[in-house]
C-alpha cells in the first residue's frame, strides 16, 4: 500500500534544511576537485551504490574531467542485527576488478557498515586500489570502527534522521535538492 502523499510532503514542510542547494552544489565541487587530484590518470571504474548514491554520482561525475569507467552496484545490509560484512548483494560488479582503481560512491557514511563490506569485497576481488567517496559524513561515535571515514567527503552533518540529495525518507525525497532532517529526528 503507498505511503499518504499527505504524510510525505509534510515531512518535507516540516523538516529542518542542514544543508541547501547550493551547500550541496558547493560540497559536490570539492569533492570533484579532490577525486580528480587523486585519481586523474588512474582510469579508474567508478561504482555507485545504489540507491543512495543514484543523485551523487549523476551530479559528480559529470564534473571529472578525465577517462572513468561509471557502473553500479547494489548491496544492502541484510538486517540491523548482522555484522558489516555480510551484505544482501541485489547486484554485485560484473566488470573484472583484478589490478583495477575503484571509487565508490554512496550518499552517506552513517555507521559504515554497508560501506566497509563493499570495499572489503572490491578488495578481495583484485581491485588494486579502492577509494570511496560521500556526500555525507554524519557525526556520531558508532561507526563500524572507530574514526571511520570516506577517503573524500562532501559535508559532516548531525546525528539526526536525514534526506534529500540522494538520501530518503521512506522512499521518497531523495530528489530534494537540499539535505533535510526529518522534524524531531
Amino acid at each position: 500500500m503507498p505511503l499518504d502523499i499527505k504524510e510525505i510532503e509534510q515531512a518535507l514542510a516540516e523538516a529542518d534544511c542542514l544543508a541547501t542547494e547550493q551547500e550541496v552544489a558547493a560540497a559536490i565541487e570539492r569533492m570533484a576537485a579532490e577525486i580528480t587530484a587523486r585519481l586523474k590518470g588512474s582510469n579508474p571504474l567508478v561504482f555507485c551504490v545504489m540507491n543512495g548514491g543514484l543523485v551523487l554520482s549523476g551530479r559528480l561525475i559529470c564534473k571529472l574531467a578525465f577517462p572513468l569507467e561509471v557502473s553500479y552496484l547494489h548491496a544492502t545490509r541484510y538486517g540491523r542485527q548482522l555484522t558489516g560484512s555480510l551484505l544482501d548483494w541485489r547486484v554485485r560488479p560484473s566488470q573484472d576488478l583484478r589490478g583495477r582503481v575503484v571509487l565508490v560512491l554512496d550518499d552517506i557514511l552513517d555507521e559504515g557498515h554497508t560501506l566497509a563490506a563493499i570495499v572489503e569485497y572490491l578488495r578481495e576481488q583484485g581491485a588494486a586500489a579502492v577509494h570511496s567517496a560521500v556526500l555525507v559524513h554524519k557525526r556520531h561515535p558508532r561507526k563500524a570502527t572507530p574514526g571511520m571515514r570516506a577517503d573524500v567527503t562532501g559535508l559532516e552533518l548531525e546525528d539526526r534522521y536525514l534526506f534529500g540529495a540522494g538520501m530518503d525518507y521512506k522512499g521518497y525525497w531523495r530528489n530534494a535538492p537540499g539535505i533535510y532532517a526529518l522534524k524531531g529526528h
